[in-house]
């Protein structure tokens, strides 16, 4: 299962409505990321938050790709909260275990 697929089961089980608002682009075989990083939008009452999902090992660089989006102000502006999903197995056909980076600006 995909670090995506993962984080959006995770969301909805704690009550989110929740989507996917990257795609893929097939002219140029590469996946475009809402404002630069999002993966996942999710909302619940009074909140809107917006995901990267990844791999743990790639938390921190995705944590720099969030600072370096020229978006990330206005998309804090506006209430979104923004989080880092970082996934990881401690061995094959262990259970996915979350680390969660939250409210990153």
């Amino acid at each position: 299962m995909s670090p995506t697929q993962l984080s959006l089961r995770w969301l909805r089980e704690r009550g989110y409505t929740a989507e996917i608002v990257e795609y893929w682009n097939p002219h140029t075989k590469t996946r475009h990321d809402l404002w630069n990083f999002c993966d996942i939008l999710a909302i619940r009452p009074d909140e809107v938050l917006a995901v990267q999902t990844t791999t743990a090992h790639n938390v921190n660089a995705r944590i720099r790709k969030i600072a370096d989006s020229p978006y990330v102000g206005v998309v804090r502006e506006a209430g979104v909260q923004i989080a880092v999903h970082g996934w990881s197995q401690a061995r094959p056909r262990a259970r996915w275990v979350l680390t969660r980076n939250e409210d990153l600006s």
